[in-house]
């Protein structure tokens, strides 16, 4: 167990873990307004007409031709034999004397998935960014349906505008979409990086109690559920690894909407849960 690192403790968890559906959903979702939002509005002066091509050019050659002359060579390729490579010579690798044989394994299981499920600070961190996740989603989308309507109503009022004025609007409403894009990707940013700072304390926490578990079970070896196909009553350890967390760590601290994670890192003030705990005042003793 002394090997045990966060990395790979949920490594097999990691699609199903709470706040990472929210996190890759808002990702792509800024990524979609990233790209495809600068697609609600393009200047006409972004379209130049392309001049048509003068008499004496030679066309150029028709895709699939292209196409299938790329195949044609990499179906060449294949049916090439493999090449004959020198190998040089290396050195014989001595034997080694006796050592002393490892201990016996004695093996348990977890399901890291089911555990971060039962968290309770794992269900803190999908309410709270799962929240903010879903009011970006709809700031992005209000926002697309005010450019949409910009957009109709410039297009409506194009006839009676002379070209400098169409292009000066043109101008103004992308520079908002851009402005409003930027922010969006920004917001997204902090929420990301608010889920690794949340889910980072629960998987440090994790590494412990599954190190504590399983040396109270006298356990030497620990796999992942996912990875075994039969085992045997008293070798999974996920419930009694979920209520020790949830004892240990009941909630964590998760950076608020208008703090920046990076800000706060750099500062070096930003409070965590054990600081929290240390701060507490102790409880009085009872009077004898």
């Amino acid at each position: 167990m002394s090997r045990l690192s966060a990395a790979a403790l949920l490594a097999a968890a990691v699609l199903v873990v709470p706040g990472h559906s929210f996190i890759e959903s808002a990702h792509a979702q800024a990524a979609s307004n990233s790209s495809g939002g600068a697609g609600w509005f393009v200047p006409k002066t972004a379209h130049p007409t392309a001049a048509p091509a003068p008499a004496h050019m030679s066309r150029p050659a028709p895709v699939q031709a292209q196409e299938a002359d790329g195949q044609d060579g990499e179906e060449a390729d294949n049916s090439r034999p493999p090449p004959v490579l020198p190998q040089p010579n290396i050195p014989t690798a001595p034997e080694l004397p006796k050592a002393a044989p490892p201990p016996a394994a004695v093996i348990g299981i977890i399901s890291v998935a089911d555990v971060m499920r039962q968290s309770m600070a794992g269900q803190q961190v999908e309410r709270e960014l799962g929240g903010r996740r879903d009011a970006l989603a709809q700031d992005a989308q209000k926002a697309q349906a005010g450019w949409r309507d910009e957009q109709q109503k410039l297009q409506a009022a194009a006839k009676t505008m002379s070209a400098d004025q169409i292009q000066g609007q043109e101008r103004a409403l992308q520079s908002r979409v851009m402005k409003a894009q930027r922010d969006f990707r920004e917001r997204n940013r902090i929420i990301q990086e608010a889920a690794q700072v949340s889910l980072g304390q629960i998987e440090r926490e994790l590494v412990q109690v599954i190190q504590h578990v399983a040396s109270s079970h006298g356990m030497n070896l620990i796999m992942h559920s996912e990875q075994v196909a039969l085992h045997v009553d008293g070798q999974d350890i996920t419930n009694e690894v979920a209520t020790q967390l949830n004892v240990v760590l009941p909630k964590v601290y998760i950076p608020a909407p208008n703090e920046d994670p990076e800000v706060l890192a750099k500062s070096g003030k930003m409070p965590t849960t054990a600081s929290a705990q240390a701060a507490a005042p102790a409880p009085a003793a009872a009077p004898k």
